[in-house]
């Protein structure tokens, strides 16, 4: 019988994979809660309100928003209050305009201060932008959940592979196929069942999106979205590589938590830095050519138009050429590491040269 080929041998272990977790229960149980996960985090931001909106207040329009569910900061003339509006230290201004009032905002119309009054009142933007705030929040909220979910996703790689060495089924495996079409195999398999899921996702992602009253968003996000898929791709890739490093570093489940600390902060690292840092541009545009918070943050900043095509490209360039060398890296520590049991083994060890 002829030996099967690297692809041959990488599919089969691919399909391998997908079989068994697709039939397991703990994958649909995270599937679902990604998807119940999606929802909440797009509608609750809508549901529960935050504090008092802060604002600044001149002359004559203090006494319009007296009583008012603002918290108010009184200053003496226009110019003081537009340069607290533009310092970040107010969400807006409420100052005279004739014989009525206006409010100042810096990029997007107050709609929570505008609510409190009781007449809308013309609103000048001191530095309009195409995306509200509040769009950009949603967006921020859907793609680094989507993230996060799938990174994490990736530990079943590595969950497989220690059990694999716990039980010894790879010492069989190696035996029929490469060490190294066993890694891609694993990869590949889980990369086809993040696309699968992202498909559900993007059909389920308008429903939430419009329980929300976001609906008008669709259009806005759906060109940030072609580039939100290939990102994420890459980085499920990235990360999926680590966990299969992290697994066959250990023998056994219980081991696994030692291995696990880095993978989990280059997972969880780009969904809070971009979480915290999304309304700050400078800071956003580092994140977004860091190729582990890129898959966030760049296509983040293509939503609100903060990023030209050619810095997205430059991005993913960036990305795949650290996905290639990781990829290297990642296949040398795992066929170095994988048939070595007992304690934990050294990563000096696990790259060492086979003898």
């Amino acid at each position: 019988m002829a030996k099967a080929s690297f692809s041959q041998a990488t599919w089969l272990v691919a399909e391998r994979e997908m079989k068994t977790f697709v039939t397991t229960k703990g994958f649909w149980i995270g599937f679902l809660a990604t998807i119940v996960g999606l929802f909440a985090l797009t509608i609750l931001p809508t549901v529960f309100g935050g504090d008092d909106p802060k604002v600044a207040a001149v002359g004559s329009a203090v006494q319009v928003v007296q009583g008012k569910q603002l918290d108010v900061r009184e200053v003496a003339d226009v110019a003081t209050a537009s340069e607290l509006v533009r310092d970040d230290e107010v969400e807006a201004a409420i100052v005279p305009d004739g014989s009525g009032i206006k409010v100042l905002a810096l990029n997007d119309p107050p709609d929570d201060v505008i609510s409190q009054l009781v007449a809308a009142p013309p609103v000048e933007l001191l530095d309009a932008s195409e995306v509200s705030s509040g769009q950009r929040s949603v967006t921020v909220v859907v793609f680094g959940l989507i993230f996060l979910m799938f990174g994490m996703g990736g530990a079943a790689i590595a969950q497989s592979t220690v059990t694999e060495k716990q039980t010894r089924i790879v010492e069989i495996l190696v035996s029929t196929v490469p060490v190294r079409a066993l890694l891609a195999g694993k990869i590949l398999g889980h990369v086809i069942l993040t696309l699968g899921q992202v498909v559900v996702l993007a059909l389920t992602a308008p429903i939430a999106l419009r329980v929300a009253g976001q609906g008008e968003l669709l259009a806005v996000v759906a060109p940030a979205l072609g580039w939100f898929v290939p990102f994420l791709m890459l980085g499920f890739v990235l990360v999926s590589s680590m966990w299969a490093v992290a697994g066959a570093l250990v023998s056994r489940q219980e081991d696994l938590g030692s291995t696990m600390g880095l993978v989990m902060l280059a997972v969880m690292g780009p969904y809070f830095a971009v979480q915290f840092f999304f309304e700050n541009p400078t800071v956003l545009a580092v994140l977004s050519f860091v190729p582990f918070t890129a898959g966030v943050a760049m296509p983040v900043r293509m939503f609100a138009q903060q990023a030209q095509p050619w810095e997205a490209l430059a991005s993913l360039g960036i990305l795949a050429a650290t996905v290639t060398v990781i990829l290297l890296i990642a296949s040398r520590l795992y066929t170095g590491s994988l048939l070595q049991t007992g304690g934990r083994v050294k990563l000096s060890r696990a790259w060492a040269p086979a003898e």
